[in-house]
């Protein structure tokens, strides 16, 4: 089905587009923008393909390693320990997209984990959805961006600068999946361009600079050695010893112990666990979020069209936004803060060109992450025969459904979507379920989009009806806006004998929490969830947002009403 179009031009409104940018010449008739900041191009970040993706994680925990076969280990089962404390009611918390580092003169992630220290002695572990370093998931960027805002949750976080990014041990259980970010890599040549340019923007006193380092995240492998058991480079003998060490057998199942402060380690990028009655499967969206190929069609040709004209959109987009930031005052108190903004408006145009590029360049022969969804529908029936558990949460990136402007419609959301309903509709199908009367999955929790938002899915027409999405993306780096249409999401399905097909609503938007306000009136709430697991044969769950929202240079930190789902 082909995904719905943006507007030609709507990226550019929702920015506020200012006059083009001020030209200059090199004496030889060749125009440049004035802003120097793109003497290097601001969008060389690399995805990798999903089958590398793929195949680079198996090689670092070395799946189906005859030893681990031998064994029975299951290398996607994680036993959490916690002195026996996993009784009915429990909480827990959830944040995401945080691993931003400190901006000009504030620290968002900082603020927020802050304002969860509170909570560490009634939670039981934490959640991130992903996005944990930006910009590129660097090795460089943990100390910074992770091990220093989070050192309370680290062993020897108290002095963070002899804390390696690669033996790290959480005092307070950190579980979490792989975004896009943390996979993104780093030409060398567009690294050094990067890094040699730094000493002219400094002496120019250009404003925007791209976040980069020296390298990127070599398709996840500082992700893999920050978090994931790391098996590569064992012999055999170590092998052998430490599989005895951390796997045991609980539940008639052999997997690995994740023992706070002493090995805390997961067992590959997509993981499952289960505590007070509840089955956690985490998910690595990344590698099935590859959008469907445009039909070889005169509809296909006409969106292909519309996708181009769409990337001359964000690119002038991307112009207006340096030249503005070449017309801020530094001696303007609120210059700084603003800047972080600019900054983050390149950022996300980028990804809204990484978008639309993956969207045009999609083929037939893309791959899809099929292993894992058929892991994930195995998991869902084997977990709805158990009669020890009592409900089912996912937790993973990209969100099926959201209405932050620049994800509502993206082609990975609804990538995404379309995958995650197969699952569904499969486990639907094998246990003669009603989803009607209750949904297959409890909850899901989401990333990716720069907010806070709970959503409800109305009839789809498919076994992702009437269920509950939670979007915790909004917890240290750049906040962004609801889409201008407002809470309800819209999709097209193909109608028979109609070529357009039929546009229906399948969720709206129940609490947003986002940028608002222009300028120096900006609001910029950062957010992480509390959820608290209630009730006995079938959960409920109460979901507190907290927020600390920067305005006029100040913080604000308060909660909203809690949610009960």
């Amino acid at each position: 089905m082909m995904p719905e179009a943006y507007e030609v031009g709507r990226i550019g409104d929702l920015f506020n587009p200012s006059p083009r940018p001020p030209e200059q010449t090199n004496g030889e008739g060749d125009v440049y923008p004035l802003n120097s900041a793109l003497l290097v191009p601001m969008a060389s970040i690399l995805d990798p393909p999903i089958a590398q993706k793929i195949t680079k994680m198996k090689e670092r925990v070395r799946w189906g390693h005859p030893e681990i076969v031998q064994q029975g280990i299951d290398q996607t089962r994680l036993h959490l320990e916690d002195g026996g404390r996993a009784d009915g009611e429990f909480s827990f918390l959830v944040i995401g997209d945080s691993g931003s580092g400190p901006h000009t003169d504030h620290h968002p992630q900082r603020r927020v984990a802050e304002q969860m220290l509170s909570h560490l002695e009634d939670c039981r572990f934490l959640l991130h959805t992903g996005d944990v370093v930006y910009q590129v998931g660097s090795s460089e960027q943990y100390p910074e961006n992770f091990i220093k805002p989070y050192r309370e949750w680290i062993v020897g976080g108290h002095q963070p600068d002899t804390v390696a990014y690669n033996q790290m041990v959480f005092q307070f259980p950190f579980l979490p999946v792989p975004g896009n970010h943390d996979y993104y890599n780093l030409p060398r040549i567009y690294s050094l361009l990067v890094q040699l340019s730094r000493p002219v923007s400094r002496v120019l006193r250009m404003k925007l600079r791209p976040n980069v380092g020296w390298h990127g995240s070599y398709c996840g492998d500082a992700y893999a050695q920050a978090f994931i058991d790391y098996l590569k480079g064992m012999s055999g003998e170590q092998l052998q010893q430490h599989l005895a060490a951390h796997y045991f057998e609980m539940d008639g199942r052999r997997g690995l112990r994740y023992q706070p402060g002493k090995f805390t380690r997961l067992p590959n990028r997509y993981y499952r666990f289960t505590y007070g009655g509840i089955d956690f499967f985490a998910l690595d969206a990344t590698t099935f979020n590859a959008p469907s190929p445009l039909p070889r069609s005169r509809d296909g040709d006409r969106y292909r069209r519309l996708l181009a004209a769409q990337r001359e959109v964000a690119e002038a987009q991307k112009l207006e936004v340096i030249a503005e930031a070449d017309a801020l005052q530094i001696s303007d108190p609120h210059a700084t803060e603003r800047l972080d903004d600019l900054q983050a408006k390149i950022e996300q145009l980028d990804e809204v060109l990484l978008d639309l590029d993956k969207q045009m360049s999609a083929t037939s022969l893309t791959s899809v992450d099929a292993e894992q969804l058929l892991w994930l529908r195995d998991g869902l029936i084997e977990s709805w025969h158990n009669p020890a558990v009592r409900g089912r949460i996912l937790f993973f990136h990209y969100p099926p459904y959201v209405s932050e402007t620049t994800k509502v419609n993206q082609g990975q959301t609804l990538a995404v979507r379309h995958h995650l309903r197969w699952v569904l509709d499969e486990v639907v199908e094998a246990l003669d379920h009603d989803y009607q009367q209750r949904p297959v999955v409890d909850l899901v929790l989401n990333g990716h989009a720069h907010c806070l938002e709970y959503l409800r899915t109305g009839d789809t027409g498919h076994a992702d009806s009437h269920m509950n999405w939670i979007v915790c993306g909004g917890s240290g780096l750049s906040l962004r806006r609801q889409q201008p249409e407002g809470p309800e999401i819209y999709e097209t399905f193909p109608s028979d004998g109609q070529k357009t097909g039929e546009r229906r609503l399948v969720a709206k938007s129940q609490v947003y929490v986002g940028l608002t306000g222009h300028k120096i009136e900006r609001r910029r709430p950062y957010s992480f969830v509390r959820i608290d697991v209630r009730g006995e044969e079938r959960p409920q769950f109460v979901v507190r947002p907290y927020v600390s929202e920067r305005y006029h240079q100040q913080w604000h930190d308060y909660a909203l009403d809690p949610l009960v789902l």
